[in-house]
Protein backbone atom coordinates (compact mmCIF):
# COMPACT_ATOMS: atom_id res chain seq x y z
CA UNK A 1 0.00 0.00 0.00
CA UNK A 2 1.56 3.30 -1.20
CA UNK A 3 -0.34 6.95 0.37
CA UNK A 4 -1.13 9.64 -1.85
CA UNK A 5 -1.81 13.50 -1.59
CA UNK A 6 -4.63 14.19 -3.58
CA UNK A 7 -5.99 17.53 -4.33
CA UNK A 8 -9.75 18.30 -6.16
CA UNK A 9 -10.57 21.57 -7.46
CA UNK A 10 -14.22 21.66 -8.41
CA UNK A 11 -17.09 24.12 -8.70
CA UNK A 12 -15.67 26.78 -6.69
CA UNK A 13 -14.17 24.28 -3.79
CA UNK A 14 -10.71 23.03 -3.41
CA UNK A 15 -10.01 19.60 -1.00
CA UNK A 16 -6.83 18.27 -0.38
CA UNK A 17 -6.62 14.44 1.89
CA UNK A 18 -4.61 11.64 1.89
CA UNK A 19 -5.40 8.28 1.21
CA UNK A 20 -3.57 4.93 0.88
CA UNK A 21 -4.02 2.27 -2.45
CA UNK A 22 -2.21 0.16 -3.72
CA UNK A 23 -0.37 1.44 -6.97
CA UNK A 24 -2.80 0.86 -9.73
CA UNK A 25 -5.32 3.28 -10.93
CA UNK A 26 -8.56 1.31 -10.21
CA UNK A 27 -7.72 0.56 -6.27
CA UNK A 28 -6.77 4.32 -6.55
CA UNK A 29 -10.41 5.80 -7.99
CA UNK A 30 -12.08 3.38 -5.28
CA UNK A 31 -9.58 4.78 -2.30
CA UNK A 32 -10.56 8.38 -3.24
CA UNK A 33 -14.11 7.42 -3.75
CA UNK A 34 -14.66 5.86 -0.63
CA UNK A 35 -12.82 9.03 1.15
CA UNK A 36 -15.11 11.05 -0.40
CA UNK A 37 -18.04 8.57 0.88
CA UNK A 38 -16.63 9.16 4.32
CA UNK A 39 -17.50 12.74 4.20
CA UNK A 40 -14.70 14.01 6.46
CA UNK A 41 -13.46 15.90 4.13
CA UNK A 42 -13.19 19.90 4.59
CA UNK A 43 -13.85 21.28 1.47
CA UNK A 44 -12.71 25.27 1.07
CA UNK A 45 -14.94 27.75 -1.05
CA UNK A 46 -12.62 29.90 -3.17
CA UNK A 47 -15.45 32.15 -4.11
CA UNK A 48 -15.30 33.66 -7.57
CA UNK A 49 -11.39 34.00 -7.77
CA UNK A 50 -11.48 30.33 -9.64
CA UNK A 51 -12.98 29.43 -12.41
CA UNK A 52 -15.36 26.28 -12.62
CA UNK A 53 -14.71 25.35 -16.23
CA UNK A 54 -10.96 24.00 -14.44
CA UNK A 55 -12.29 21.15 -12.83
CA UNK A 56 -9.68 18.89 -12.06
CA UNK A 57 -7.97 16.19 -9.59
CA UNK A 58 -4.45 15.53 -9.11
CA UNK A 59 -2.60 13.70 -6.83
CA UNK A 60 1.29 12.82 -6.14
CA UNK A 61 2.78 9.73 -4.22
CA UNK A 62 3.53 10.61 -0.43
CA UNK A 63 7.13 9.58 -0.33
CA UNK A 64 8.20 10.40 3.22
CA UNK A 65 5.65 12.20 5.70
CA UNK A 66 7.70 12.18 8.63
CA UNK A 67 8.50 15.63 9.23
CA UNK A 68 10.80 15.85 11.57
CA UNK A 69 13.42 13.21 9.17
CA UNK A 70 14.55 16.60 7.48
CA UNK A 71 14.71 19.14 10.07
CA UNK A 72 15.98 22.05 9.30
CA UNK A 73 15.48 24.81 6.62
CA UNK A 74 16.84 25.76 3.10
CA UNK A 75 17.99 28.97 4.50
CA UNK A 76 20.90 29.08 7.24
CA UNK A 77 19.04 30.40 10.47
CA UNK A 78 19.95 33.99 11.00
CA UNK A 79 21.37 34.71 7.56
CA UNK A 80 19.38 37.38 5.96
CA UNK A 81 21.10 38.02 2.98
CA UNK A 82 23.03 41.67 2.03
CA UNK A 83 21.64 44.38 4.43
CA UNK A 84 21.70 48.66 3.94
CA UNK A 85 21.72 51.18 6.41
CA UNK A 86 19.79 54.27 6.23
CA UNK A 87 22.43 57.35 6.80
CA UNK A 88 21.39 60.50 8.68
CA UNK A 89 22.47 63.72 6.76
Amino acid sequence: MKKFLVNIWAYEHHAKFQVESKDDPISLEQSIVDKLGEKSIKWEHLGASYSSELNRITYEEVINDDATAHPGSLQAEGDTGPTMEARAS
